[in-house]
């Protein structure tokens, strides 16, 4: 898996969704054939030389593309974070003193015309069903497709699903519609792809690039598995397709770095093995169902390994369950660390996420963990994701506090009796670096709950070790913090 993409400031105006609301972000994607539609049959593959042109493949596929044209709902202001779709907010919300500079931004007029948002999309199915972008679709009154023919159709929203950006469409017609198929196999590092849209609104344009790397996470949330591309996109490729050689469909244009707005070869798109599964839950339910484990979750880093006894860093580790969730009916506990759910190894939180998310809820799997440096394996029966934050369970004691400085810490009794409450950190210390603040509580030391000062010196005197490791509630967010016995 790729690294995270990691822009620094100075050219953080990128990940722009190539134009918001409406004429900016892509998505990858593949579908998954829903019972009773007649699909387009699976296209021959297509010889296709790029040494010489693309044109054979332009031809098969370009009947199936189309400009979406959406009728918008009244705008309430002109720009921040209601002309940035949701799924990037929170990313932008880091780098303030960019947002006047983002397209939408405060003090920009809306980036639509005639109250009008211009897209890109692709027909999956003979019957007409169209795959988009959520954020292209968003606060639409009407949604129209129109072919490369001239040919133009109303369509209505089937469903949307924001934290993938991707939304299906239905064209009112009983006419057949050329379809393109979703690839089946993944796109490799090096692969051609051909990416076509509706860039600035000029109609059918194509570019070519190849995939530059796989498995990007641009901030855009826990499920973010991006290609990344080199074909240029556009403002107004948002919800176009992403092709291989054969003519499939490999990923969903959705997004774009760029300290300009235009393109400059960075492109993203959602891998077509995401959309298939969104795409025929949006078909049969107008909705995605996600499986849930219930648990709040960080990554295994080298400290944290060390602490846990693991040979390398890799895995989940569970920094607290959600009441009444599967993961805590099922025994899992604080301080497990996940190593394969599934059937599928687990290497990050990422991966954890993604993996419990396509699980078809009521489904019960295994659950591989490293608990108290022994392996084990919890069934669990995976719960369907709720809508809103569920409550927290974990539960503590007060405590009566004492000086820590030789981890760089002092603490005290917590005001509401849960853990010991930190008063104080030394600034230069292994506590600080680890981003430990005042007002944070230490729930656990070395694998015990503590509730006073003698819970944490019996603790302490416990663990032999050359860390120790420590459960640490900031807010309403748990995780696990390996600090130094001593100073360095």
């Amino acid at each position: 898996m790729s690294a995270p993409f990691s822009p620094s400031k100075k050219t953080i105006l990128g990940l722009m969704a190539a134009a918001l609301m409406g004429t900016t972000l892509l998505t990858a994607s593949t579908f998954l054939p829903p019972p009773g539609h007649a699909l387009a049959q699976t296209q021959t593959q297509i010889a296709v030389d790029p040494t010489r042109s693309f044109a054979p493949l332009v031809e098969k596929v370009m009947p199936s593309v189309v400009s979406v044209q959406v009728k918008i709902a009244e705008v309430s202001d002109t720009g921040g974070s209601q002309q940035i779709p949701e799924q990037f907010r929170d990313f932008f919300n880091q780098f303030p003193q960019f947002r006047d500079q983002l397209p939408g931004g405060p003090g920009q007029r809306p980036q639509r015309h005639d109250g009008m948002a211009v897209g890109s999309g692709f027909v999956i199915s003979n019957d007409g069903y169209v795959v988009t972008n959520n954020h292209v679709v968003d606060s639409a009154k009407s949604v129209q497709v129109t072919f490369q023919d001239g040919n133009s159709f109303d369509a209505t929203v089937v469903g949307t699903d924001a934290k993938t950006d991707l939304a299906l469409l239905k064209i009112k017609s009983d006419k057949s519609f050329p379809a393109v198929t979703l690839a089946a196999d993944e796109a490799k590092v090096g692969d051609w792809v051909m990416a076509v849209g509706n860039p600035f609104g000029l109609g059918g344009t194509v570019t070519a690039g190849i995939v530059s790397a796989r498995g990007r996470d641009i901030g855009n949330g826990p499920y973010d598995d991006f290609l990344q591309i080199d074909a240029s996109i556009n403002k107004g490729n948002s919800g176009g397709p992403s092709f291989n050689l054969n003519g499939e469909v490999v990923g969903v244009n959705s997004a774009i770095f760029s300290p300009s707005g235009g393109s400059v070869g960075i492109g993203f798109a959602i891998p077509a093995s995401i959309v298939r599964d969104v795409v025929d839950s949006l078909k049969s339910n107008g909705a995605v169902t996600r499986g849930w484990l219930g648990v709040q979750i960080q990554p295994v880093t080298d400290d944290l390994a060390e602490s846990l006894g693991l040979d390398k860093a890799k895995g989940a580790i569970v920094s607290d369950l959600t009441e009444d969730s599967p993961a805590q009916k099922s025994g899992i506990k604080q301080g497990d660390t996940i190593m394969k759910a599934n059937g599928e190894d687990i290497d990050d939180a990422r991966d954890l996420a993604r993996t419990i998310a396509k699980v078809k809820p009521g489904t019960e799997i295994a659950v591989d963990i490293y608990r108290a440096g022994k392996p084990e394996t919890i069934k669990v029966k995976i719960g369907t994701m709720p809508g809103e934050p569920q409550k927290m369970a974990g539960v503590n004691k007060p405590d009566d506090g004492f000086d820590l400085s030789n981890l760089g810490l002092q603490v005290a009794p917590a005001d509401d009796g849960a853990g010991v409450k930190i008063t104080s950190v030394e600034p230069d210390s292994a506590a600080a670096d680890r981003g430990l603040k005042e007002g944070d509580i230490i729930l656990e030391v070395a694998g015990h709950q503590v509730a006073n000062a003698a819970d944490m010196k019996d603790a302490l005197q416990k663990e032999d070790g050359k860390r120790v490791l420590m459960l640490v509630r900031s807010g309403d967010s748990q995780r696990y913090i390996a600090l130094p016995r001593e100073r360095s």
